[in-house]
């Protein structure tokens, strides 16, 4: 079982980072492929750096506070995590987390921008904010997406609130990041003037910028690579800036290429086989020689199809990092070694 005291072993001279000038994060990737905890992952790695870093995740499933193993997250920022280490002379920084709720980001937006505090709560008694959100789908997105740009770039309105040095959101899958992202676009048939207009603008504006990078994950299986390749192309087609592409559940590359092949084409060598299970004790048999054969077979098999999806990645021209398998599962253990190896190999 890993614990979280790890941290303190993985202490390591870091690159570069190859994101110096981005303020949000955001991760995406096809369902299944562990965008959520890629996000944790990441978080960990930027609060190496002494950051103080945010961590949204804004599909209602908590699985944040579940990989951290804390409560049910509230719509306010709490501290869950202190980053990982990355240095003797540097304190690591602090992971806040925060799960966004389009009422509650409504009603906040209400007393915020025009006041309405108990108004604002009479609305949510009456189921106002829930009909508004339901009847009018790009709404909803749009507070989503708008109490994160308020995370990232904190104005006086939100008084004592603590300013991030990074913001990561655990976003829709790749299916829908583009809509979900394009708030100009969800309300151009809703308001084509006025505050809610100005401040869609003003969203779009930080995430088409350099301060805003989407990394998207997937895992060496065909529909995966190719929603990514998908999804890469229809950022760029939306003027959204394109991060990396993080490779995740990587299994272990620790067989020779040749024996591989021999794998697959049925020539390894069986009475050898039989001599070295002999000489290990086990009691051979033919079933079991024909049972590891067949093992051995369906294992090359399956790297040579990952080897071909990961040339496919390869050719998306964009900066690729890998995230191994980890054979015990996820818990906070997991996190920071996945967080040690996104920082090593330059994304935080």
């Amino acid at each position: 079982m890993r614990t979280p005291c790890l941290r303190c072993a993985l202490v390591s001279a870091s690159p570069t980072p190859d994101w110096p000038r981005v303020r949000l994060h955001v991760v995406t990737g096809k369902g299944g492929t562990g965008k959520s905890t890629v996000a944790a992952s990441l978080a960990l790695a930027l609060a190496s750096h002494g950051k103080n870093v945010l961590v949204c995740e804004v599909e209602g499933r908590q699985g944040i506070a579940r990989m951290f193993d804390v409560d049910p997250l509230p719509y306010a920022e709490r501290r869950i995590a202190q980053g990982l280490r990355s240095d003797a002379d540097r304190a690591p920084g602090v992971v806040h987390a925060l799960h966004i709720d389009p009422e509650s980001a409504l009603l906040e937006y209400l007393a915020m921008y025009y006041k309405l505090g108990r108004a604002g709560k009479a609305l949510d008694r009456f189921g106002v904010i829930e009909f508004a959100t339901t009847i009018a789908p790009g709404v909803r997105d749009v507070l989503l997406t708008g109490k994160v740009f308020e995370a990232v770039q904190r104005n006086s309105r939100n008084k004592g609130a603590i300013e991030y040095d990074a913001v990561v959101l655990d976003a829709p899958p790749t299916g829908r990041i583009g809509q979900f992202l394009n708030v100009s676009g969800e309300l151009a048939g809703l308001a084509k003037v006025g505050p809610i207009k100005n401040q869609s603008d003003t969203m779009m504006t930080l995430f088409r910028s350099p301060r805003t990078a989407i990394h998207l994950v997937t895992v060496l299986e065909e529909m995966p690579v190719q929603e990514t390749h998908d999804g890469i192309a229809e950022l760029r087609a939306a003027g959204l800036p394109v991060g990396g592409v993080v490779v995740n559940s990587v299994r272990p590359r620790d067989i020779a290429e040749a024996d591989l092949e021999r794998a697959r084409t049925a020539t390894l060598d069986r009475a050898a086989l039989g001599s070295d299970l002999a000489a290990g004790g086990v009691t051979v048999t033919d079933e079991l020689v024909d049972g590891l054969l067949l093992q051995a077979r369906e294992h090359a098999e399956r790297r040579a199809l990952e080897d071909e999806q990961r040339r496919l990645v390869d050719g998306f021209g964009v900066p690729v990092y890998e995230l191994p398998r980890l054979a015990g599962g996820v818990d906070l253990g997991g996190l920071y070694e996945l967080a040690a190896t996104l920082r090593d190999q330059g994304m935080a």
